[in-house]
């Protein structure tokens, strides 16, 4: 095997290639960030340069915001903590390798929750602000998996289960006006969707900076909202996995769930599209084809095959949302397409926080070569990038509106980690992914080879990948070799559980464990349990191509 390229991996100093640390809480966040034990690095290539550079400019993300201990930023020119993004999705990719920053992001929220049980939409260095509710990624869902991998006192849980419950009454009271069991939105920035023709000739806030109002002149107002609705299904699905772990009943949040999602299709579900549609006050479905796509299967809603579909019809459709670098934040066949990336704009572009909220998505339905098809041109882009913006081209990759933003910075972090690294689970595994990122432009190579090390439970797990054969090391010695283009899965202390077809080739060969050569073949999205000495087919739900009408 490569020994170089451990040797390598060995020899990186986190600090070194982070370079001068400028503020006190920088140096406590790299020391958190040394016991998680994860580094990169790569034969050759702009991608390892890239990646340290990424590091860097995420501790100028965290820093103290309406109180004295520092917690995440949104980054770029928005200097706070928002709910839509820093404080759920960015908090939780964040929590597998600086826990304490997330955990202190996740709480500020139920500290500076209003008495109604109004959280901030936002919290700045002026405090917190009310104005709308900017709901996407559901909170309770980030707070679980943060529970999960790094096993919090309770009193953190009982803490965000009191607030989101409290929460929970606050969005029934006051965003269901027309009684259908939908969340309702007031205004444009209720989802965050600054620019998008899904909100044109809506105001950008409530009625009078108030959340519990709309503009009664509006000849629209309210909309029965896909992702709002799809956000509290979601999060009531994982209070109801909270309740359980602190003792309580979790029948009363299933059975509001499922009312949830019962609205959202009774609503705002068009079977002839197969999309989702906010409904007016008319009556008439706002027929723009965006992100809310995206959104609402990002919160789990419908079965695999439901998502299969969305991926045939529009998520891997060239015409829609799968652009050269996906995804763009409205279809691409709609006239009021508009692909400009050089300001704050969901009318086109492909916005980072579409791209780190879409690995659930996928992941849940076990879609995992196809994640990789998108995984692969936005680690191109990165390779190129020399700052860290909002949004890129859905054409040509290149870097839009703002700098160091923290979304676009995890993203990086995460889909090193998700195609050629060690990702820890909420349920307990570890991924060791054997794959490598792909020259996808003009043919420069991005990394090479790559090495990618993790510390879990006090072992230090190294992960080398060669174009053909990949090693596990385990506290220095060699636990396990397979083929590129699978995914070993294993428990937290490295035994073996699995192995998942990672490319849509048939990949055949031996996966050396200990003393025993296990002999396999497997298929893209396969999945086969270890039993018994010997590997046992599971799950195998076959590719969906992309298509282009």
């Amino acid at each position: 095997m490569d020994d170089w390229m451990l040797h390598k991996l060995r020899e990186v100093s986190v600090e070194e290639r982070v370079g001068e640390l400028k503020k006190p809480s920088d140096k406590k966040a790299i020391e958190e960030w040394n016991r998680s034990g994860v580094k990169f690095t790569a034969r050759s290539g702009k991608l390892e340069q890239v990646y340290y550079a990424a590091v860097n400019k995420l501790l100028d993300c965290i820093v103290p915001t309406g109180g004295e201990e520092p917690i995440l930023q949104e980054g770029g020119i928005y200097l706070g903590c928002w709910l839509e993004s820093t404080g759920t999705i960015n908090a939780e990719l964040l929590s597998r390798f600086i826990p304490s920053v997330s955990e202190r992001t996740y709480q500020s929220f139920a500290n500076y929750q209003r008495e109604d049980g109004l959280f901030p939409y936002k919290i700045t260095e002026n405090g917190p602000s009310y104005r709308q509710i900017q709901l996407v990624t559901p909170l309770a869902r980030s707070v679980w998996n943060h529970y999960q991998l790094n096993q919090p006192d309770k009193s953190f849980l009982r803490t965000m289960y009191d607030a989101m419950s409290s929460y929970d009454e606050w969005i029934a009271a006051n965003r269901n006006t027309r009684g259908s069991g939908c969340v309702e939105a007031f205004s444009t920035f209720d989802t965050g969707h600054d620019l998008s023709p899904r909100f044109w000739h809506v105001p950008d806030t409530p009625h009078l900076g108030d959340a519990s109002q709309f503009n009664p002149d509006s000849p629209i107002l309210p909309f029965l909202a896909p992702d709002l609705t799809a956000n509290i299904y979601c999060q009531r699905l994982y209070l109801a996995r909270i309740a359980e772990e602190l003792g309580f009943s979790r029948d009363v949040w299933l059975a509001k769930a499922e009312e949830s999602l019962s609205s959202l299709f009774r609503h705002c579900f068009d079977q002839e599209d197969h999309f989702f549609y906010d409904l007016d006050r008319n009556d008439e479905w706002v027929r723009v084809q965006s992100d809310v796509l995206l959104r609402v299967m990002a919160c789990e809603v419908g079965e695999r095959e439901f998502f299969d579909v969305m991926l045939k019809r529009y998520l891997l459709n060239t015409s829609k949302f799968f652009a050269k670098y996906p995804f763009t934040s409205l279809a691409m066949d709609d006239p009021r397409f508009d692909p400009f990336s050089s300001y704050n704009s969901w009318g086109g572009p492909s916005n980072f926080l579409s791209l780190i909220r879409t690995p659930h998505a996928f992941e849940h339905h076990g879609r995992h070569v196809e994640l990789t098809w998108i995984i692969y041109p936005i680690l191109a882009s990165f390779a190129k990038a020399t700052r860290f913006s909002q949004a890129i081209s859905p054409w040509t990759g290149d870097e839009g509106f703002t700098e160091t933003y923290s979304p676009s910075i995890l993203c990086l972090l995460d889909y090193v980690e998700r195609l050629c690294g060690i990702l820890p689970t909420p349920a307990g595994e570890l991924w060791f992914t054997g794959l490598l990122p792909y020259d996808m432009d003009h043919g420069d190579e991005l990394a090479g080879e790559t090495g990618y090390s993790r510390i879990v439970d006090g072992v230090t797990f190294e992960l080398v990948n060669t174009r053909l054969r990949c090693e596990i090391y385990k506290d220095g010695e060699c636990s396990m070799s397979f083929p590129s283009g699978i995914r070993i899965l294993t428990a937290r202390d490295g035994s073996l559980k699995g192995i998942v077809g990672m490319s849509t080739r048939l990949v055949t060969g031996v996966v050396c464990y200990g003393d025993k050569e296990l002999n396999f073949q497997i298929k893209g999205n396969e999945q086969q349990y270890f039993e018994n000495h010997s590997f046992v087919k599971g799950t195998d739900i076959g590719i969906i191509n992309p298509t282009y009408r």
